[in-house]
């Protein structure tokens, strides 16, 4: 089970006021292009499980992820999720070729097939996501700019076993410097599949 606060930011300037806040704190910047599949009769959406490929940094590393039932409430989401390094090449090809992915050497996968009963594979597309990484109490704060072909998100997030507390005291962070958020209320995917960038709202301080 993967539990993240997810809070997001209104716009780019307050994305960058919030990186040079954190600034001191930067650890590393990631590149990501994320990929996702489903099966041709939707044997993984119909039950909520989502398929992606993610790249670093252009063809740095490739990961297969598998999440699950994912549910987001006040800023908290809570969802399966399970991954496993492939070969980049190899997940390139299954980009051009989705029904590469059946025949894939990858357990995670493999187990997709088996259990989803799923024997061919559609590319839905995906988006691009800038991601730097910051410490912060002993945790990792993950600041995105995610780029969809209708728009552009900013969020933060981050991944924890204590999610109402730290959720309250990187409120309190962001609550004394001024900086504007919400408590993020969908998925990066669930955006994409919208085609649109919800309008933001919900918990603000000025």
């Amino acid at each position: 089970m993967e539990v993240e606060i997810k809070l997001r930011l209104p716009d780019g300037a307050t994305h960058e006021k919030v990186a040079s806040l954190l600034g001191p704190r930067h650890e590393v910047t990631y590149l990501q292009e994320n990929v996702f599949f489903d099966g041709v009769a939707q044997e993984l959406s119909s039950k909520r499980t989502v398929l992606r490929l993610r790249f670093y940094n252009g063809d740095e590393r490739c990961v297969a992820t598998v999440k699950g039932k994912a549910v987001i409430i006040d800023g908290i989401s809570r969802g399966t999720e399970v991954e496993e390094d492939i070969d980049v090449a190899i997940g390139r090809a299954c980009i051009s070729d989705p029904s590469q992915l059946v025949d894939i050497d990858c357990k995670l996968i493999q187990a997709v097939v088996s259990d989803y009963s799923c024997r061919q594979f559609v590319c839905l597309g995906g988006f691009r996501n800038v991601r730097n990484v910051y410490s912060w109490e002993a945790l990792k704060l993950e600041l995105d700019e995610t780029q969809y072909a209708f728009g552009t998100t900013y969020e933060i997030e981050c991944e924890t076993t204590e999610p109402e507390r730290f959720r309250e005291q990187l409120g309190s962070l962001l609550d004394s410097n001024r900086i504007p958020y919400s408590y993020s209320t969908m998925s990066k995917f669930g955006i994409f599949r919208s085609g649109k960038v919800p309008p933001f709202g919900g918990l603000t301080t000025a």
